[in-house]
């Protein structure tokens, strides 16, 4: 196996551990049943799965802290333009202040997606081991979710085993 076929099957274990994860938590804070995951090419989101009677296209992103975690986390080389924003955001040193730039980074970055699909939420998986789900919850009034984005819902995993469960983040 080649070292694309490596990172991309690194991506997409990642993808459907995050998306088995917020299932999980999903279910157990609403009691709506989300079921049967299934990875989409590159013109859809990266996971899809059944809800509410129908398809539901999840859009899956890695909240890291690091270049080093990144690269940990992907299992692959960054691209020059991953690899400034990761020192652009170490440049900050206050935990509370680079949460919420990394976080709003991803927001801005994926608002600017077209999807083929007609309905698709955007889960972020909190990858940063000194961030939690209380700290999201704390910082919910700053983040700044774009007023144009394809997102139906947006969710955040509050960390990466799964542990401390989920936060709405949109609507």
């Amino acid at each position: 196996m080649t070292q694309q076929q490596n990172s991309e099957a690194e991506k997409i274990e990642l993808e459907h551990q995050a998306a088995k994860l917020f299932m999980r938590w999903y279910e157990h804070d609403t009691g709506n049943q989300i079921r049967h995951l299934w990875h989409n090419k590159p013109i859809k989101p990266d996971v899809s799965c059944q809800f509410e009677g129908a398809r539901l296209d999840i859009e899956v992103a890695h909240l890291y802290g690091s270049e080093q975690e990144a690269m940990q986390i992907l299992g692959r080389e960054l691209s020059e333009q991953t690899r400034y924003e990761l020192h652009q955001l170490q440049a900050v040193s206050d935990p509370h202040s680079r949460l919420l730039s990394a976080l709003n980074r991803i927001l801005a970055s994926k608002a600017s997606k077209h999807y083929k699909t007609k309905r698709v939420w955007l889960l972020i998986r909190n990858a940063h081991p000194a961030w939690s789900t209380d700290e999201i919850r704390a910082l919910q009034h700053n983040i700044e979710v774009p007023i144009d984005h394809p997102f139906e819902q947006i969710w955040i995993l509050g960390d990466f085993q799964g542990h401390t469960g989920i936060v709405q983040l949109y609507p």
